[in-house]
């Protein structure tokens, strides 16, 4: 199995991809290693100095005024974790609580947080082995990080709270003994380290953002299939066109769209069968364009945040102990919202192009697709992916425009980023089955003209559909059809499918 060595430097989406979802090991390079150790010498210190520091000899937020003595430092980090383990709701599924394991450990190797390496290590050896903590999705204000979450993530390191190990739900410290891991008694600053941050946000924005990219690249290939359906005209994706008007995202998608069909005689010029088409066709390098924009927008802020310190206080090496604000969720909170909206855009065309397919006074095709009408429904109901893209319009509304103050208005403004994170992958998810849907109808609208050519690129996503699901030639319950193309998407094998012809990027 291979291995990822974090250095706080230079972790990536891919790398975040293959911890959660393919079981990649983690470990500490022994530069990182070093600058823990360091840390921790600065905090013990203080502590034998007892002198007044954040977090290390006072309490927190709006005890930040009452000392605490080096004996009692021990029960102000279990009682910090304790109190606040007040998560709600769901648990999140294991990709996320790996990630998020990951993202705080990229935090701490970075040697700012005062922990000891045998705490950090004891974080590592549970991302490896595979206890996950069971981590509540709800709770989160996204301001002094992601307190509550993130002290569930800590509370199996205690023996405490619950975990996932091997399939099944133990108390934690059965699940870190059946995996040969000792718990810890947390000293100054260590409950702190552990939860003081944005990694919560950060790993649900994260993997919906992995995702919103492959789905902005699907939804070129869909795009392009539903284009040649309905016989659709080249010109207005000429390169000439879009470079007067620049946007990145507008000429990738230009690109895509000239590549994927390149060859195709289902594509017609301008004047053949009509001068111009409707929006949802002419404009698809403007509107999948602008989502493109978007998402490389967030892209570039998590690739700074999951490389950044979040912690407070933060420890530096002269002994410098400064309590600032690196834990507020702000530029999450922003950066996600934007990625819902984007990706909220991506299901409203391709449901409108969906509709193009599927209704017979918009075409010359087969009243909702169906090769006997009136007996068979066709395609009729699979325009309900409506129902997800009006949910999308609720979701995408921001979460970051909110703030409520709390503990005693100590925390005054607050970001909300994980609300934020939560929705993203919520619209992203929605998206991708509105995407599907498309998919599946153009493959049935093509299948109605005989004796033309897909293009280079769509030809091979056509053969990908095909394998796994047949022109409906009468009724059948649908949803499991659109399971499959739901699942082309989200297993990554369309996309791999078709880039192995074409080039496609965002």
């Amino acid at each position: 199995m291979k291995t990822i060595n974090l250095n706080g430097e230079n972790l990536t989406i891919e790398d975040i991809i293959n911890v959660a979802y393919n079981g990649y090991k983690v470990s500490a390079t022994e530069e990182a290693k070093e600058k823990i150790k360091k840390s921790r010498k600065v905090v013990d210190g203080i502590v034998e100095r007892n002198d007044t520091k954040y977090g290390i000899t006072t309490g927190f937020g709006k005890f930040s005024d009452v000392t605490i003595s080096g004996e009692e430092c021990k029960t102000l980090q279990k009682n910090l974790i304790m109190s606040h383990s007040c998560g709600a709701g769901r648990k999140f599924p294991k990709e996320v609580v790996r990630t998020i394991m990951l993202l705080r450990a990229n935090n701490l190797v970075k040697g700012y947080s005062g922990i000891r390496l045998s705490v950090f290590e004891t974080l590592l050896d549970m991302l490896n082995k595979g206890v996950h903590p069971c981590i509540p999705e709800k709770g989160s204000l996204g301001a002094s990080g992601d307190l509550a979450p993130l002290a569930h993530m800590v509370l199996p390191m205690l023996g405490e709270g619950e975990a996932e190990f091997q399939g099944e739900i133990l108390p934690g410290k059965e699940a870190m003994e059946k995996a040969g891991i000792a718990t810890v008694e947390l000293v100054a600053k260590e409950g702190l380290a552990l939860i003081n941050g944005t990694q919560v946000m950060t790993a649900v924005g994260s993997l919906a953002l992995y995702k919103a990219i492959n789905l902005l690249k699907v939804s070129d290939i869909t795009a392009a299939l539903t284009i040649e359906a309905l016989r659709g005209v080249r010109d207005a994706f000429d390169l000439r066109t879009h470079m007067l008007r620049p946007h990145a995202g507008q000429i990738q998608t230009a690109k895509n769209i000239n590549a994927l069909t390149e060859g195709s005689s289902f594509m017609t010029n301008q004047g053949d069968l009509r001068v111009q088409d409707a929006y949802t066709l002419r404009c698809v390098p403007q509107v999948h364009g602008a989502s493109k924009d978007a998402v490389n927008y967030v892209k570039n802020k998590v690739e700074i945040e999951i490389n950044s310190v979040t912690d407070n206080p933060i420890i530096f090496d002269n002994a410098d102990v400064i309590s600032g604000g690196n834990f507020h969720g702000q530029p999450m909170a922003l950066s996600f919202d934007f990625l819902g909206i984007a990706m909220s855009e991506v299901a409203n065309i391709s449901e409108r192009r969906l509709e193009r397919l599927v209704n017979y006074q918009l075409n010359d095709l087969p009243p909702f697709l169906a090769k006997n009408g009136g007996l068979n429904s066709g395609f009729m109901i699979t325009q309900y992916a409506a129902a997800l893209v009006s949910e999308n319009k609720v979701l995408a509304h921001p979460a970051s425009v909110d703030s409520i103050s709390s503990s005693a208005n100590q925390e005054d403004h607050v970001s909300m980023g994980t609300i934020a994170a939560r929705k993203s992958l919520a619209i992203v998810n929605n998206a991708t089955r509105v995407v599907a849907t498309e998919l599946m109808a153009a493959c049935q609208a093509i299948d109605f003209r005989d004796g033309l050519k897909l293009g280079k690129g769509t030809q091979e996503a056509y053969n990908v559909v095909r394998n796994k699901v047949s022109f409906i030639e009468k009724d059948k319950i649908m949803y499991k059809e659109l399971e499959k193309c739901d699942e082309l998407i989200t297993s990554g094998e369309l996309l791999k499918a078709v880039e192995e012809k074409v080039n496609l990027g965002i």
